[in-house]
């Protein structure tokens, strides 16, 4: 979110506010875990299946290299895939599975519109193992749904203890139905990523002050199309409180006769009052019809027109936080490893022991640089520690921009 005033950006659906706010998006793309993966930036949003298009996919197909097992496979399967894209409920789109079905890439989400309910006879128990590991148990079923352009997927349903059905599709045809279940309920890792990345990291913090121009092929909404678009939700929406009105009208089981006569004037009077909505509803259905809903920037009336914030050192200090995000993962799992209580604890250990001071002690006959941590406060967390440090020692790390080893130690240890 940006609350500056050098630049008027477009607004965005804010989740977190509830509010349209003026704000930049990125996108981004994570791993199974939650790691991060790459994103982009928008500072034009086009919405989800645009960036998948235009952006997402193109660079995966630039970066993803095919083994020679999966160019056997996608010779000799016409159902084979490259790889799967798990995306949410935002991304559905026929057309979109079927351009992917096309370049052999699959899709894992959300269905938008479910039909009725599946009968709870097809529904049995499987016992999955989530991304992190941990071991649950899923009611789920499957059948073949067939979409509006008539392109055939896999719908899986998973049915919680409530009686609600959650509806997934895929073009996966390989993946056996618990794996695909979880695959898309991991993508919760995902949010659990941002959270802690706003928390600990910064992510949705200003890098740099300032603003520039914005490419001139950049697209965005004609502020004439969504003028007319407000008129017209407007007065759909006041046609909609007078229906309801002329629907709720009603006499009494004995009216009088001037009841009566309000009654039918009463009613007479919203028939042409909806009627007139009706037809400057269709005049600017008319008119809206008749503008273009996206144009260039350069197009732009020179009151609408916005700069976008500058973003080389966003992206710079981005890469590095995911590189440290990444780096503080790994960490965190083997510390795990020798905690009792692991989890969040281990990224908590893990953060005190980065605001901790630390002795660096270069041996240039040895070439190694010690790094002396000081003691924690409990004795289990210095035995957890000193575990890690043995296992970092291990790899023999090489100090950047020297020869010098990292070697590790716990105190005077």
């Amino acid at each position: 979110m940006y609350h500056g005033d050098q630049t008027a950006l477009p607004r965005h659906y804010v989740a977190r506010e509830r509010l349209c706010l003026r704000a930049t998006t990125d996108y981004w793309i994570n791993a199974m875990d939650g790691q991060p993966f790459l994103y982009v930036n928008k500072e034009v949003d086009p919405g989800l299946i645009a960036t998948l298009t235009q952006d997402v996919v193109p660079w995966l197909e630039a970066n993803v290299a095919k083994t020679p097992e999966q160019e056997r496979r996608l010779a000799e399967d016409a159902r084979a895939h490259w790889f799967t894209l798990v995306y949410d409920r935002e991304g559905y789109s026929p057309e979109l599975f079927e351009k992917m079905r096309k370049k052999r890439i699959a899709i894992l989400t959300y269905h938008k519109f479910p039909r009725e309910d599946w009968r709870k006879e097809e529904f049995q128990l499987h016992s999955v193992e989530l991304a992190g590991g941990e071991t649950v148990t899923m009611h789920l079923a499957e059948r073949g749904t067939q979409l509006s352009n008539n392109l055939w997927l896999r719908e899986i349903r998973k049915l919680t203890d409530s009686g609600h059905q959650t509806s997934i599709l895929t073009t996966n045809f390989q993946a056996p139905m618990p794996t695909l279940a979880v695959s898309l309920f991991a993508r919760w890792s995902q949010e659990n990523f941002f959270r802690y990345m706003r928390e600990h990291f910064g992510l949705d913090r200003l890098i740099e002050y300032g603003t520039e121009p914005i490419p001139d092929a950049v697209s965005v909404v004609n502020p004439a199309w969504r003028k007319l678009d407000g008129q017209i939700r407007s007065q759909a929406g006041r046609r909609h409180r007078l229906a309801a009105q002329f629907g709720a009208l009603a006499l009494s089981e004995d009216p009088t006769h001037s009841q009566v006569q309000s009654f039918q004037q009463r009613k007479g009077n919203l028939q042409e009052e909806i009627q007139v909505l009706d037809l400057e509803i269709d005049k600017l259905k008319q008119l809206r019809k008749q503008t273009d809903h996206h144009i260039p920037v350069k197009s732009l009336p020179e009151e609408d027109r916005f700069t976008r914030l500058r973003s080389e050192r966003k992206h710079f200090i981005d890469t590095v936080k995911m590189i440290a995000y990444r780096a503080e993962t790994s960490m965190a799992s083997l510390l795990r490893e020798h905690m009792a209580r692991g989890g969040d604890d281990a990224r908590a250990l893990l953060r005190q022991i980065f605001q901790t001071e630390a002795d660096l002690t270069p041996d240039l006959a040895t070439n190694t640089l010690t790094v002396s941590l000081h003691h924690l406060t409990q004795a289990a967390h210095d035995q957890a520690i000193e575990k890690l440090l043995t296992d970092l020692n291990a790899t023999q790390t090489v100090f950047p921009g020297t020869e010098l080893v990292l070697v590790f130690k716990l105190g005077s240890s």
